[in-house]
């Protein structure tokens, strides 16, 4: 009966808002806690949830990964210009013995 009263009332003149939607939701507010509430910070900032923590674990490993790879490529790098300035430096030490001079 109620209904039928408000749809009449446009006709009238008094429009009301809900009235000439065709479909309205309304607002579900929650308390602090509660089961699907938002965290304090909103939906920018806090912990998040859990495929959130997961996606962002998986992507720091895959960085960690790429980061540990390009390092042992780094001490590869660095173990092979050692070894070729020890080289070098037996070589040195070759030619400056057949040239004479002071001994060392």
């Amino acid at each position: 009966m109620y209904r039928q009263t408000l749809t009449k009332i446009p006709s009238r003149g008094l429009a009301i808002a809900s009235s000439r939607r065709a479909f309205t939701t309304t607002f579900r507010a929650m308390a602090a806690g509660d089961t699907g509430s938002p965290n304090k910070l909103g939906s920018l900032g806090g912990q998040g949830d859990a495929f959130k923590n997961r996606e962002k674990a998986n992507e720091d490993y895959a960085i960690r990964q790429r980061e540990k790879e390009k390092l042992i490529a780094l001490q590869k790098v660095v173990k092979e210009q050692q070894q070729h300035l020890a080289k070098l430096s037996e070589h040195i030490d070759a030619v400056t013995k057949d040239q004479g001079g002071e001994h060392n």
